[in-house]
């Protein structure tokens, strides 16, 4: 038989999306569909558990193009010319390709850069007060190096934006510098002398889509400003850079940068400009990281830099892992460096020429952020602008309405975040004063860019603070009777949820009958016990358990796995509470947390 010019499963009948559809429908068993299978993320987008070639994906033109050159970022605080030039020869050596020197004070940019070579490291710059005497003095140093001015790469960030709107204010002088720097850098066509940033507002707890449209609100802003002084609006567009922080939400992340890079194209077209060529850094966020577990941070940075590549970013800075709660060790840097490094020549990311494209996935997401990005971004250019919709706090308004539902989620444990309010490290120990106190999330006038997990931090300080009083870590119990498969199921469960308070979880215990664990449990050293067994089992034997355990202990707290229907009867017999999948975590731990305090120091 002569299968050469076959095609692959040809014998098979092609399946109608009705099919698929028909067939869900009924292994559902009467589950509603868009409840149980349609995923709804925090940028109000649905996303279908499948597509064919019956769906009608709107493909979005001018995404960008995945970088051949990409550029690993290493950011450098310049305390002083001699130890920034020596961090900055270490992480070339190291492999990296773009450095970021932080400047705060007056700095020689011929000392700061010995010894690097110009025509293959990019090099970029944070800069302060001084910022029109270095760029001066930089752009010296390039000519007197004989650097070719198409091979000079990289970008200046006199932080335009990013001061405006976690301060409140603007030097009134911050434009007139910015114009200086464009003027200055009309010799080099690759690098970049207006920074627009964006992390803030992912950073605050904003949504894809409010970063996005925020940042072109700014950029308009940004536009009319130096028009206003004389700069040509080509000349604007051919000198931006973009910073976008990346979130946790692998392909909504790349939808979000290729919706950028559209809607760009959009707004680049309205102000007549049709070719352009302006640079996109993206930075892995502070939002997403902790300080528990921190090393699950370097699998939050690999995923983040993954999606960034795929959205075709031209830069990536990753962040060291332990960057939260004290200055980076070099160690921690040289891995965070090699994220990328393994990215691009082992994984060939940004080897392959936009492999995204044709995912009707991430098309429709790329679709759905730029429509919903480009209707946000009008609404708040027809409420008077981007400095008239923050200073009427608008803006904050509405990320606050976000940052609320984020946080809702994580402490319903509905948003997992591992080592935060999922699988807690157990064996960790970890000191008071590198966690979060109690936050408030009010709204304020100005973003601050945090943790997500501040509130989940402030509750295992308050154990930590305990420990550190009264030499006593508190014990958990799990006490389990009755049906096997249950009683595993819902120990499981509670040494995870509860394992987040930093407690000492003991392994299951497993006991004969609900009697003999009530007895043992309220004899034994622990502060907190779990009841773990079957709905039956909690029907039959519960109240018993209750009733014989406050006989003999009135001071632990007790807690039972699961959502019982005699609740109200457990309750009036002693039960403290319960802990499951509808438990909100925070409320939990710190009702927990208050009658165990009162226990110990008594």
């Amino acid at each position: 038989m002569n299968t050469k010019n076959k095609s692959l499963f040809s014998e098979f009948n092609p399946v109608s999306k009705k099919e698929w559809l028909e067939k869900v429908t009924v292994d559902l068993k009467g589950a509603d569909f868009d409840k149980t299978l349609v995923w709804k993320n925090m940028s109000n987008i649905n996303i279908q558990p499948f597509y064919n070639t019956e769906d009608n994906i709107n493909f979005l033109q001018n995404t960008g193009e995945n970088s051949q050159s990409l550029v690993n970022y290493r950011s450098i605080s310049v305390t002083s010319d001699e130890k920034g030039n020596s961090l900055a020869l270490k992480a070339i050596e190291e492999g990296i390709n773009g450095l970021i020197f932080c400047i705060s004070k007056n700095t020689s940019a011929a000392n700061l850069l010995k010894g690097i070579n110009l025509n293959d490291t990019v090099v970029s710059f944070i800069l302060g007060t001084n910022a029109i005497d270095f760029a001066k003095e930089f752009f010296a140093f390039v000519s007197e190096n004989k650097v070719a001015p198409e091979n000079l790469k990289g970008y200046f960030n006199s932080s335009l934006i990013s001061n405006y709107i976690t301060t409140g204010t603007i030097e009134s002088t911050a434009f007139d510098t910015a114009a200086a720097l464009v003027k200055l850098a009309s010799k080099y066509p690759n690098f970049k002398a207006i920074t627009i940033s964006g992390t803030e507002y992912l950073d605050s707890g904003a949504n894809q889509v409010q970063e996005v449209a925020y940042i072109l609100n700014s950029l308009v802003y940004v536009i009319d400003e130096l028009s206003n002084r004389g700069i040509e609006v080509q000349s604007i567009f051919d000198n931006l850079n973009f910073n976008l922080a990346i979130g946790l939400e692998y392909f909504v992340e790349i939808g979000k940068f290729r919706a950028f890079n559209n809607l760009l194209s959009e707004v680049a077209n309205k102000y007549g400009v049709t070719e352009f060529s302006n640079t996109l850094t993206a930075k892995t966020s502070i939002w997403s990281k902790s300080v528990t577990d921190a090393e699950t941070n370097l699998l939050r940075c690999t995923t983040e830099a993954m999606s960034a590549i795929l959205g075709n970013v031209d830069g990536i800075l990753i962040d060291a892992y332990d960057k939260e709660f004290k200055d980076s060790s070099d160690f921690s840097s040289r891995i965070a460096g090699n994220i990328t490094t393994i990215l691009r020549e082992e994984s060939y990311f940004g080897k392959v020429s936009n492999p995204v494209d044709g995912s009707y996935y991430i098309e429709e997401v790329s679709v759905k952020i730029a429509e919903k990005a480009l209707e946000l971004f009008k609404a708040i250019e027809e409420n008077g602008g981007f400095t008239a919709s923050f200073e009427s706090e608008l803006i904050q308004q509405q990320i606050a309405e976000i940052r609320l539902q984020k946080l809702k989620l994580i402490s319903q444990r509905r948003l997992p975040m591992v080592g935060i309010n999922k699988y807690p490290n157990l064996m960790e120990t970890i000191k008071a004063d590198l966690l979060s106190d109690a936050v408030s999330n009010t709204i304020t006038k100005v973003l601050k860019p945090r943790r997500a997990s501040l509130e989940i931090e402030a509750i295992r300080k308050t154990t930590e603070e305990l420990v550190v009083k009264t030499g006593v870590r508190p014990i958990v119990e799990l006490a389990s009777f009755g049906n096997l498969t249950m009683r595993k199921a819902r120990a499981a469960f509670a040494y995870d949820f509860i394992g987040v308070s930093g407690y000492k979880v003991l392994q299951e215990q497993s006991f004969a009958s609900a009697l003999e664990a009530a007895a043992s449990s309220a004899k034994s050293n622990s502060n907190v016990v779990v009841i773990c067994s079957s709905d039956q089992d909690y029907d039959e034997s519960a109240v018993a358990y209750v009733k014989a355990f406050r006989a003999l202990n009135t001071d632990k707290v007790l807690l039972l796995a699961g959502a019982p229907a005699n609740l109200n009867e457990l309750t009036e017999a002693g039960l403290d509470g319960c802990v499951n999948m509808r438990s909100d975590v925070i409320a939990t731990i710190s009702s927990i947390q208050q009658k165990v305090q009162k226990s110990i120091k008594a």
